[in-house]
């Protein structure tokens, strides 16, 4: 390891005169990765050098006491398929290793105590959304907005739309600066503050430029949230079960949204002030939230941005199972931290934000990332969510009717997100989104098609509420939570706020126009009309997806890198060339010999016993 000039550490390379693998100074391309290969930063390291490499990190951050810990750390993560084979390893250090195969889920409290506190804040999410849903019956006649023509139905629609405007132009882009300056812990801690305060303002509100700004504020809160805790998850979960972690953000949004159909049906026969307890329930799952936050260790990643090494140490000593695995992990995300710098710089915040447009690398996790948030609003999840209740009483149903109708699509949304905790992490982010979005479109549908049987026949509602219960069963596995697990993991450290940012406002922006618009489709179009026009919006999603999102499964954040320097028309033109024919072949025609070359191909180590040189050799891997 050698300090350049302007001060920053670089690695120490040994590439065995490979060309494949290198680029002109002898590192893997981050910018153009034509060839698909996912490296490892450490591979091909002479053990001298990489044990010298990694006397002078601990000498350079104060962490020599911890030195042999470090060693050891830094021999697992160069060949992480072979460490049976150190000598070094104790036994109990061997098991532990075995687990992370063995028994993924045996993971430290302080693991688990984090990631319910971030689904605690998803909750508030989920509640703070459906509030509104239930209000939407009365709180337009006790501010005489109720008509159903003329300016009354944007008036619904911006009170509505006000959290997501909010969210989009203000709360995710304060995310940035507040967890530059203040960590992620206090980033979260700002806004459930604003989501506490700001839904008790909205039940007290006494006219509705009063609710619109309790909202405006609220949503403020929620785009910061949502734009952090995804992060802080993802910075603390280990590469094998993140997927299943992280998405626990869209389980308990969705478990959020079912407590707020409860809440809304619990209120029902409170009069007058029932839109006001519905808006103001929402304040429940905040408190928890902004109490029990600083119990939880902060991301270490920020740490090691900061440059704070050992405070970062002793955080994923908190987060995974044994000291060796804690080094490990400061050692190999160090190095690769020093090769983003190496590519990326550094930079400012305007900057950062420009760069997300700019740097190859990072502007392939823009436009992925851009594209799995654009179409959770475009499956049309949210007409359903924000709207419900009204969907069911143009149907036919009575307002009672309409919240019941509302609460059992409340429970199927979070019911059948449980999978997506197994089938994230085996099947795939990309896979998941491939096999529901068909099926999210027929149901959709057929929904609205259910429509147009007389509204006397009992099969009315009565398939009109099963289809769009059967779209939400097919919604929560998929494209519910990969979105802001995707999106948390796509960008490299010194981009992942401001991405973040980006592509939390991008859901939020088109939830606005979708919050605010549906009331006056659903106006001029009725239920069939908008029904299917989503439906049509699932199909062109799908075609995205399959062409501008890569997976990203089991592999680690900085893995990742080599991912996205992958060119997105070397990736488009594999899914065209390859997995399209070999889809057809072996799903359509039933053609059980058809293959599927891979894409990608994965590095390994193998040693060379006879000039202790460690080569790369290329392990291909589906």
């Amino acid at each position: 390891m050698s300090k350049s000039q302007d001060g920053v550490s670089h690695v120490n390379h040994y590439d065995g005169g490979d060309p494949e693998k290198s680029d002109v100074d002898g590192s893997m391309d981050l910018v153009r990765n034509t060839a698909a290969k996912i490296h490892n930063p450490l591979a091909g390291i002479p053990r001298e050098t990489l044990i010298q490499n990694v006397e002078e990190f601990a000498a350079e951050y104060g962490m020599q006491e911890i030195v042999p810990l470090l060693r050891k750390g830094a021999l697992v993560a160069q060949d992480p398929g072979n460490f049976e084979q150190l000598d070094e390893l104790s036994s109990a250090e061997l098991d532990a290793l075995r687990n992370e195969t063995l028994h993924k889920w045996r993971q430290p409290r302080a693991l688990y105590m984090t990631v319910i506190l971030c689904s605690i804040g998803a909750a508030v999410q989920g509640w703070d959304q459906t509030g509104s849903n239930g209000a939407n019956l009365s709180f337009p006649q006790a501010f005489n907005i109720d008509r159903k023509s003329g300016i009354d139905p944007w008036i619904v629609g911006l009170i509505n739309a006000a959290p997501y405007y909010a969210a989009a132009i203000l709360g995710c882009w304060m995310s940035d600066p507040l967890n530059f300056h203040f960590g992620r812990r206090a980033t979260i801690f700002v806004s459930g503050i604003f989501c506490l305060f700001s839904v008790i303002g909205s039940g007290l509100s006494q006219t509705w430029p009063q609710l619109l700004v309790t909202r405006i504020i609220m949503g403020i809160g929620m785009g910061c949230k949502a734009s952090t805790v995804p992060i802080y998850a993802a910075e603390n979960c280990p590469a094998s079960i993140r997927g299943g972690l992280v998405m626990s953000w869209q389980m308990w949004t969705a478990f959020g949204i079912f407590l707020g159909f409860c809440a809304n049906l619990a209120v029902y026969n409170t009069g007058a002030i029932s839109w006001r307890l519905q808006l103001g329930s929402a304040f429940i799952p905040a408190v928890p939230l902004v109490l029990g936050i600083f119990f939880c260790p902060e991301s270490p990643r920020w740490f090691m941005k900061k440059n704070r090494y050992p405070e970062a140490y002793k955080s994923l000593c908190m987060l995974r199972n044994t000291p060796l695995q804690a080094a490990r992990d400061l050692y190999t995300i160090h190095v690769q931290l020093v090769e983003e710098a190496r590519i990326i710089g550094t930079s400012n915040y305007v900057t950062r934000f420009i760069e997300l447009f700019t740097i190859p690398r990072v502007r392939r996790a823009t436009l992925a990332s851009f594209t799995v948030m654009i179409a959770q609003q475009m499956c049309g999840i949210n007409i359903i969510a924000f709207y419900s209740s009204t969907i069911f009483v143009e149907a036919g149903a009575n307002p009672l009717t309409a919240l019941l109708a509302s609460f059992g699509f409340g429970l199927v949304n979070f019911v059948f997100a449980f999978p997506a905790i197994w089938t994230i992490d085996t099947f795939g982010r990309r896979n998941l989104l491939l096999a529901t979005f068909p099926q999210m479109a027929w149901t959709l549908l057929a929904s609205g098609l259910c429509t147009l049987i007389p509204s006397s026949s009992k099969a009315h509602l009565g398939l009109v509420a099963f289809f769009v219960f059967l779209f939400a069963a097919f919604y929560s596995p998929g494209e519910g939570p990969v979105p802001f697990t995707y999106s948390a993991e796509v960008f490299p450290l010194s981009h992942r706020e401001v991405g973040m940012s980006w592509a939390v406002a991008t859901c939020f922006f088109w939830s606005s126009i979708l919050s605010l618009t549906f009331p006056t489709l659903l106006d001029k179009f009725h239920t069939v009309g908008a029904f299917g026009f989503y439906a049509g919006l699932n199909i062109i999603a799908l075609i995205m997806i399959f062409f501008l999102v890569p997976e990203t499964k089991q592999r680690t954040l900085e893995e990742l890198d080599y991912v996205f320097a992958v060119p997105t028309r070397t990736h488009a033109k594999y899914q065209l060339t390859k997995s399209l024919p070999y889809f057809v072949k072996r799903w359509v025609l039933l053609q059980k010999s058809a293959t599927l070359e891979p894409l990608y191909s994965f590095d390994t180590i193998k040693m060379d016993a006879s000039s202790n040189v460690l080569s790369d050799s290329k392990l291909r891997s589906a």
